[in-house]
């Protein structure tokens, strides 16, 4: 059976709603909190297992309050979790701010994240996809990349937040998932053949998607017009599906389609109701004949 291996962050959020993101020496007066799991890794996991994907995860969380949260989240899920370590430090943990529009800004504390023990993880048998994120380091990335290699497996990158990658990175990479912030950064940062190695995603929110595939025209998928309620987890809601419907055997441009959906179903979703969210959902809004 085709599976996803993910490695990246944990985080426990806390997520605050306001009628605007403070400006610099401002208080802003909320009117809601909520908590809920996160960190790139961990969601772009459980959005792959969600959408249908067999997910192993790799990751490592704190003896705290934050890090039981997390560990429970997880186990509601049927991601195997055979690689998630335990440290002594405080789990990783995020703020965001959401204003009235949806749209938000947020500051990650990484703790546990930035202490992965990289030679205790082991990538599972008939890995085919291994998926990566910038919330953890370099040399993580670049260790388990190629291994991936090694194994046959293709190695995605969701280059977020954005960050100068090593060559080495850069030469084993087959996909580059991005938002048009971190599109521009890497744009200046990389080297147009560099770029021409490349398979890059990049995700434009409400203004859809741009497929760049070298030798081929630029493609273009326009995003699903849903009301939103929160961009808080899109782009780890887009990057998670497009894996799993890619290693269920679509396109990339079906799979890309398919990922669109599911974000815009993510974003026009009550935070507590998002984890109920089915494929079954997902293609009625392909269909547009949303039910949910």
């Amino acid at each position: 059976m085709t599976s996803l291996f993910v490695v990246g962050s944990l985080h426990w959020d806390v997520v605050v709603n306001a009628p605007s993101i403070p400006r610099h020496d401002e208080t802003i007066v909320g009117h809601s909190v909520n908590y809920a799991f996160g960190g790139k890794g961990g969601n772009q996991a459980i959005a792959a297992n969600q959408h249908g994907a067999m997910t192993h995860f790799a990751g490592r969380i704190g003896q705290d309050a934050f890090g039981a949260q997390i560990l429970n989240r997880l186990k509601q899920t049927t991601i195997v979790l055979d690689s998630l370590q335990n440290g002594n430090g405080p789990s990783g943990m995020s703020v965001a701010i959401v204003d009235k529009s949806g749209e938000y800004g947020a500051t990650i504390v990484s703790g546990e994240n930035l202490n992965i023990d990289v030679d205790a993880i082991q990538l599972p048998h008939n890995v085919n996809v291994v998926l990566l994120q910038n919330e953890i380091s370099e040399k993580v990335n670049s260790t388990i990349a190629k291994r991936a290699k090694d194994c046959g497996a293709e190695v995605w990158l969701n280059g977020a937040p954005a960050r100068v990658l090593s060559a080495e990175l850069i030469n084993i990479l087959d996909v580059l998932i991005v938002n048009r912030l971190e599109a521009a950064f890497y744009k200046k940062h990389l080297s147009d053949s560099d770029l021409r190695k490349l398979t890059v995603i990049e995700t434009l929110g409400g203004s859809g998607v741009i497929f760049h595939q070298f030798g081929k025209d630029p493609y273009r998928q326009n995003a699903f017009e849903v009301e939103v309620l929160s961009t808080h987890g899109a782009g780890d809601m887009f990057s998670g599906a497009l894996a799993a419907r890619y290693l269920m055997g679509q396109t990339m441009y079906k799979a890309i389609s398919y990922a669109q959906a599911a974000a815009a179903l993510h974003v026009c979703t009550p935070l507590e109701k998002r984890g109920k969210v089915t494929p079954e959902h997902v293609l009625a809004l392909m269909n547009k004949k949303l039910s949910y």
